[in-house]
């Protein structure tokens, strides 16, 4: 027996795939497929699907899960805490790398824009060497001389 829904006729496969989806209870169902179902469910083979639900509806009804102890909800708040630490502490490095590099990146970009920029011209004013005197003549070649040679 087919009866019609709003995707079309309700046959036993359709009828087996949404009772394995929604439970033996139809008004959990999809509402564009309960009217075609509750026809369908009348007839043996619905009665048949929805009492295979039914069964493990109740299997899974009748499971339950323990509360966590005490010990174990103190661990997870402690690891929480800890990673939140961790985490607070990890950022802090990144941001002083981050700076760190920043400031290297500008040493950098002025050094590369110091170079660049600055043409190689020579001074107009003469820069004193190891064989200049602060007389303004130079030593020449006797500059080695020692005091007994005088």
């Amino acid at each position: 027996m087919a009866e019609k829904t709003a995707e079309g006729p309700m046959d036993a496969k359709r009828f087996a795939a949404l009772a394995d989806a929604y439970g033996s209870a139809l008004h959990r169902w999809p509402p564009a497929e309960q009217a075609a179902a509750l026809l369908f469910a009348e007839t043996e083979e619905g009665r048949a699907v929805l009492r295979r639900a039914g069964r493990l509806d109740a299997l899974l009804d009748r499971h339950s899960v323990e509360a966590p102890s005490s010990a174990l909800y103190g661990t997870i708040v402690a690891r929480a805490a800890a990673d939140v630490r961790q985490g607070r502490r990890r950022r802090f490095w990144w941001l002083g790398f981050g700076l760190a590099g920043v400031g290297l990146a500008g040493a950098v970009a002025g050094l590369a824009l110091v170079t660049v920029v600055n043409p190689d011209t020579q001074p107009d004013h003469y820069v004193m060497d190891a064989n200049a005197t602060s007389f303004g003549d130079d030593a020449g070649p006797d500059a080695d001389q020692t005091e007994e040679d005088l």
